[in-house]
């Protein structure tokens, strides 16, 4: 199993307003000094997702993940996701395939539709379109992917005429993942285009998303691929620390703010609170927050109930913690987590 990371490149957000130019650049090489670390660490990848909100610096994640090419050599370096529904997927592959060729091979993109709505009326889209722009924008992505020189038509964007797209990639072809948030529709489509399959866990029990899993697979060998093709990776909330209960003491109060925040936001109700919490970071729990060994445990458990998994990429930059925290956990993932996973 692969073992990775995701960041949404977040910034405190009571400081978010308030920051420097300064500040903002610090957060940032702070960032590029972890993907460093998790290199060191043995890690596998390394995922950069795409916001619009004051809260985060990842609106533009492949100019990140080519920074990061140019201080690493093995890990790999994923968008996670990108909002294919908001970009222009020749800009995107464009920009991708460069990546590509900064690192070596070592580029691949998650291609979402956002769980934030705020780059639809950024970019002029009507959110109304939400998932037809959606589906157009991967057909068109994955025929620049598998054709130097095309023609094609949709509804959202001018047409393409015999026409040739460059750079061509490193890899070939370069890798593209279907994101899901859980929607039976989304597995679908990606089990109907044979792509692999990244489930965003964050919240209620893990062994839920069964269905899900199976249902992919179900519909990607009826559409003539094989098992192999069809690949689960997952993305969950995770820290590790030395000890369990340090994890979960220093994980909850950043976790808290943010998903009570969010919360607020869309009208979910009050704040979160430890028991809550606690709800999910216990054994059935999706959260992965404990020792290393506790972790290890947990990780394994996810993959068993899910019938298997090709990666887990833990999120945990949901929780406002030391540069000095982020870097223990790191560590400890990839020097203690990853043998025992190993055994």
């Amino acid at each position: 199993m692969k073992l990775g990371i995701d960041s949404f490149a977040a910034v405190p957000y009571d400081t978010a307003v308030t920051s420097t130019p300064q500040d903002r650049a610090q957060a940032l090489e702070y960032l590029l000094d972890r993907i460093v670390a998790m290199e060191e660490a043995g890690l596998d990848t390394f995922g950069l997702g795409e916001h619009h909100r004051k809260e985060y610096l990842d609106a533009s994640p492949l100019t990140i993940l080519a920074a990061a090419a140019a201080r690493t050599s093995k890990i790999r370096l994923l968008s996670a996701v990108t909002v294919l529904s908001a970009a222009d997927p020749v800009r995107v592959y464009q920009q991708l395939a460069t990546l590509d060729l900064l690192s070596k091979g070592r580029a691949g993109l998650v291609a979402g539709r956002g769980s934030f709505s705020e780059a639809f009326p950024l970019f002029g889209l009507n959110f109304q379109d939400y998932d037809a722009l959606y589906e157009e924008k991967l057909e068109l992505l994955l025929a620049l992917r598998d054709n130097e020189t095309l023609t094609w038509e949709g509804r959202f964007r001018s047409a393409l005429t015999h026409q040739a797209v460059y750079p061509r990639p490193y890899q070939s072809p370069i890798p593209i993942y279907v994101g899901v948030g859980g929607t039976p529709q989304s597995v679908v489509r990606a089990g109907k285009l044979g792509l692999p399959l990244m489930l965003a866990i964050i919240g209620g029990e893990t062994h839920r998303f069964r269905p899900l899993v199976d249902l992919y697979k179900e519909t990607g060998l009826k559409h003539g691929f094989n098992e192999d093709q069809l690949t689960v990776s997952v993305h969950s909330l995770g820290y590790v620390a030395p000890h369990g209960d340090q994890a979960r003491d220093e994980f909850f109060p950043g976790y808290a703010k943010t998903f009570s925040r969010i919360g607020q936001e869309r009208g979910w109700g009050g704040g979160v609170t430890r028991a809550q919490f606690d709800a999910v970071t216990h054994d059935m729990g999706a959260l992965i927050v404990g020792d290393p060994q506790e972790v290890a445990d947990k990780i394994s458990r996810h993959s068993e109930a899910l019938g298997g998994i090709e990666e887990m990429r833990l999120h945990m930059n949901v929780a406002e913690l030391s540069q000095e925290q982020y870097l223990q956990s790191i560590h400890l993932l990839g020097k203690e987590v990853r043998p025992l996973l190993d055994q």
